[in-house]
């Protein structure tokens, strides 16, 4: 194949792609509108596309690039004179160095036996994640199930000796919402216990915003670290986030050296040992170029299209907004035991060509949260809140008569007696057909696979969901070589 057909044959592979550009993909990608913001991100990329970070004393321009970037966002959320940070590949890992670090810190003041977490159930999973890969148990923190912010007297009640992290978000991805950040901090410092803001999705937005309710960054006592994502309302090419902590410490505590082989020595501030670094200059250079105004204008047009956009949708009949959305973050649930089924309206909303994300209804102790849609606004949403109301209203009525999703009652009882830890993936794959997932492909209508998953119980969903991406995942069959 030549060059040209090559890159063909890759643009035909996005066909089947939901669009990143348009402001209609209200998940997973973040669009300025700005047709220069994409070509400067783009052409700074690919000047660092071959450099590695690895080693910026091979390469000092990353180090510039990486002290550049953690010094603007610690001038943005707080940080004071002995705050430092690093960049990471995105929000998962900067949330698991996060919890890494806390659990470093506990071990080195004499902490013994097994580490706890205490997380929000709205807090994100790359926290459970990190629970998972560094062998911490987590403890769930209930919210209150109309506000859905993280409950502060829950916290007191799980804190203990064991207890290396607590976490709450800025805002939470579910539902939009602030938790109360300075309440749950100063909680955890009066208990010695670090805390950490899950800013992720906010960091880059409410400091540009008049009407945040409270303070969330490094200003607050008590908050120790803070993740901030910049491929997200920083408007850079995924992936570049930052962790910042507030002393070089807890930093440190997420390092790795070695001079334990033959080979040179090792000094890993992240996971990663080689990191990529175009990513960085395509968020150092859209930074440099939009500047602290170019930023606030961006942000202030995704909040204004987020208001219009709740205030719409509190007229329409069958569906309210759930809690406070502070930024520009969207949660949709039914209004009413009769309304508009959400997960229908999801997919009608598919139909229509928008991609808004179902949430399943959660089970919590202090009172279950309902099945939402999520949306996230970006700036390139702005012009198009209209168009969506539109089809929104026109997706709720079709919604609206169409019978709920309900599973297969037998499955779900047979669920419950499973093991999921034993199952093969050949018995997984039984398990998908049983439940109407067949192929590679997944249902046209994902409701009744989405309420399925709220059904079974929790550990054999999330099995049966890993077979799904299973499914997705195969190698293609090689072509044969061509005989010259």
């Amino acid at each position: 194949m030549n060059p040209q057909d090559v890159l063909a044959e890759l643009t035909a592979l996005q066909a089947g792609d939901v669009p990143t550009h348009g402001g209609a993909t209200m998940a997973y990608v973040y669009d300025s509108g700005r047709p220069d913001v994409d070509e400067l991100a783009a052409a700074a990329q690919v000047a660092f596309q071959w450099t590695n970070a690895l080693d910026p004393t091979a390469f000092p321009s990353v180090a510039r690039i990486e002290n550049d970037l953690v010094g603007a966002a610690l001038g943005l959320l707080g940080g004071g004179p002995d705050a430092v940070g690093t960049l990471t590949s995105g929000g998962t890992e900067s949330c698991q160095l996060a919890v890494l670090a806390a659990r470093e810190h506990w071990r080195a003041a004499g902490g013994t036996g097994r580490p706890v977490l205490l997380l929000p159930v709205t807090a994100h999973p790359a926290f459970r994640k990190a629970a998972h890969l560094f062998d911490v148990e987590v403890r769930d923190v209930p919210v209150d199930p109309v506000t859905c912010r993280a409950d502060p007297a829950a916290v007191v009640r799980l804190l203990d000796e064991r207890t290396v992290l607590v976490v709450v978000s800025a805002p939470s991805y579910p539902h939009g919402v602030l938790d109360p950040v300075g309440e749950i901090a100063g909680l955890a410092a009066a208990a010695g216990v670090p805390c950490h803001v899950d800013a992720c999705i906010g960091g880059w937005v409410l400091p540009f915003l008049d009407d945040v309710p409270e303070p969330f960054d490094l200003s607050v006592p008590g908050v120790t670290s803070l993740s901030v994502d910049l491929h997200k309302y920083g408007y850079a090419p995924k992936g570049v986030s930052v962790l910042l902590t507030a002393t070089p410490e807890l930093r440190h505590a997420h390092w790795f050296s070695t001079a334990g082989w033959p080979g040179y020595p090792v000094v890993n501030p992240t996971l990663a040992g080689t990191r990529p670094a175009g990513a960085m200059a395509a968020a150092w250079a859209v930074h440099r170029w939009l500047g602290t105004e170019g930023y606030r204008e961006l942000a202030g047009r995704a909040r204004d299209a987020t208001v219009r956009l709740a205030e719409g949708i509190a007229g329409i009949d069958g569906l309210r907004v759930v809690g406070r959305p502070v930024a520009t973050l969207v949660a949709v649930a039914q209004d009413g035991p009769d309304a508009v089924d959400v997960l229908n309206l999801a997919d009608e909303m598919t139909a229509r060509g928008w991609l808004i994300q179902p949430q399943p209804p959660f089970a919590q102790d202090r009172g279950d949260l309902p099945a939402t849609v999520h949306l996230t606004v970006t700036a390139a949403t702005a012009g198009r809140v209209d168009a969506l109301l539109a089809d929104l209203r026109d997706a709720a009525r079709a919604a609206a008569a169409l019978p709920r999703p309900v599973p297969d009652a037998e499955l779900v009882a047979a669920a419950a007696t499973i093991d999921p830890s034993a199952l093969t993936v050949a018995e997984v794959e039984a398990l998908l057909e049983l439940a109407g997932v067949s192929g590679r492909s997944l249902p046209a209508r994902m409701a009744p696979v989405h309420a399925l998953v709220a059904a079974l119980p929790r550990p054999v969903a999330e099995r049966l969901l890993a077979g799904v991406l299973g499914r997705v995942y195969r190698p293609t069959v090689a072509a044969a070589p061509v005989s010259g």
